[in-house]
């Protein structure tokens, strides 16, 4: 479908020359876990806005 419409797929030629494995790893344990728990729960909405309290 890319090529058809004279597109294609791409990646990133190289590997950022900044990043830092280990500041990414401290991210992940110390940071994202506060992120993610922040969140609001899924909860079931209502698509009614004339009665929103309805199923």
């Amino acid at each position: 479908m890319l090529k058809r419409h004279g597109w294609s797929w791409q990646a990133p030629a190289r590997r950022a020359l900044e990043l830092d494995e280990h500041a990414v790893e401290l991210w992940k344990k110390e940071v994202w876990p506060r992120v993610e728990a922040s969140r609001r729960p899924m909860v079931a909405g209502s698509s009614s806005r004339t009665r929103p309290g309805s199923p």
